[in-house]
């Protein structure tokens, strides 16, 4: 009841959520479909996904910034819903991919998709402050984590199950017309609030270096700021959606009597549940985390850490998983910690960041996000090459090991953190003063 309070408060931002909604339930329906048609086609080769992953992060990390700066610069909502109706198209494009050696056409249209991506993300966070009441932004930032849940939850499992039933070219088509509807609802949704632009990016008619440039000379300025930009990147060292795939396709296909009776029904149904409980797990952790959560980023920054920690302990459980449900109760345990440092490292970059930078502040969040997933996925994939497959156990129980690096560098940063927003805060009130 909290949150529909919430959405009958923000009608404007009612919109933007079921935009977001819609939109996020195509995602994870494509990710699915197109993730297992990859797996089929290489016979499970972690090279050949790692790849997929690649097409996925890697080109939209190297136009991000230019993503966060056209955010700034131009109008956030008319970006959204370009970035919708394209993807729209580049969608139906999957269809024509039939045979192995049409993959490549699989890539570069990923390439596309997720590039578009790239524009959507910033342009939304930036976009979000200014479709509710200020009082509101916290449960705003929560109720679009759940939403993401949610979506992720219902278009993962859809996904999976259509396209067993079904076949991959109906779950395409539905995936499609997902961006549409996403489109159509943005574009009746009105800002409650200016955007702001300062008066010497006012004074340049186009869209130059210097947009980018000063977005980092930002963030350089206030060291608060930076570390918090870093908290996504932390979060994502290793690549758990390859593993998942290898432990649904390979590891734990699911049969089930007169509902699978091919290898890759059974791998879809198997990525499906995965993916669902994912889902679930991120709900959840919100729900429940967000009990201990008072809206200060101090606490929103040890709310962090408690996310940071129970990445690790879902990546032993994961790595010792000897049966699917247990695999699916480490990928629930996984969501709860994702969700609760993606949520609060945003709200706290809303809170403290000016609007005529919120976008670039967010395109270097994002940055660290997707840096961090290609370097992790090139390093997962290489490592499923050399020890096979049946060995993704032992690849999980490595990256557990190594996820305890920004847990403890994060907890040990947190008083220097506070020290310099402190700093920063002070500052800012003596420039107000003068």
């Amino acid at each position: 009841m909290q949150y529909v309070r919430l959405l009958a408060r923000n009608r404007e931002f009612a919109k933007l959520w079921a935009a977001m909604l819609i939109s996020f339930v195509g995602d994870w329906f494509n990710t699915i479909v197109l993730a297992a048609i990859v797996s089929r086609f290489t016979e499970g080769s972690g090279l050949a996904i790692g790849l997929f992953m690649l097409a996925r992060f890697l080109p939209p990390l190297l136009i991000t910034p230019l993503a966060g700066a056209l955010a700034d610069r131009y109008n956030r909502k008319r970006l959204l819903i370009y970035a919708d109706l394209l993807r729209a198209v580049v969608v139906l494009g999957f269809l024509l991919v039939k045979t192995p050696d049409q993959l490549w056409l699989l890539y570069a249209l990923t390439i596309v998709q997720f590039c578009l991506g790239a524009i959507f993300e910033p342009s939304r966070s930036a976009l979000l402050p200014s479709m509710v009441h200020r009082d509101d932004l916290v449960d705003a930032n929560v109720l679009g984590s759940i939403t993401w849940s949610a979506a992720l939850a219902l278009g993962g499992s859809l996904g999976g199950f259509v396209a067993g039933a079904f076949g991959a070219v109906t779950a395409l088509t539905i995936d499609s017309v997902s961006f549409l509807i996403s489109a159509a609802f943005i574009f009746t949704a009105r800002p409650i609030y200016a955007v702001a632009v300062s008066a010497v990016e006012a004074q340049r008619e186009r869209l130059s270096l210097r947009d980018i440039t000063d977005g980092i000379r930002y963030a350089k300025a206030h060291p608060s700021t930076a570390a918090t930009l870093l908290v996504k990147f932390g979060g994502n060292i290793g690549n758990i959606d390859t593993l998942l795939v290898i432990y649904g396709t390979v590891l734990f296909p699911l049969y089930i009597a007169g509902v699978t009776s091919t290898d890759e029904e059974a791998g879809f149904l198997s990525l499906g549940i995965l993916w669902a409980t994912f889902g679930i797990g991120s709900i959840l952790g919100l729900i429940i985390i967000d009990r201990f959560n008072d809206g200060a980023p101090r606490t929103m920054r040890r709310l962090i850490a408690l996310g940071y920690g129970l990445i690790t302990i879902s990546w032993f459980i994961f790595g010792f998983a000897p049966t699917l449900a247990i695999a699916a109760l480490a990928m629930l345990i996984r969501a709860m910690g994702g969700n609760a440092y993606w949520t609060y490292s945003s709200v706290i970059l809303q809170k403290t960041v000016e609007d005529r930078f919120m976008g670039r502040m967010f395109s270097l969040d994002f940055a660290g996000f997707q840096l961090s997933i290609v370097l992790s996925t090139i390093v997962t994939s290489a490592a499923l090459e050399a020890v096979g497959n049946f060995n993704a156990p032992a690849v999980s129980l490595v990256t557990g090991v190594v996820s305890l690096l920004p847990l403890v560098a994060w907890t040990l940063a947190l008083p220097w953190i506070e020290r310099q927003e402190a700093r920063e805060n002070q500052a800012q009130a003596l420039a107000a003063g003068d």
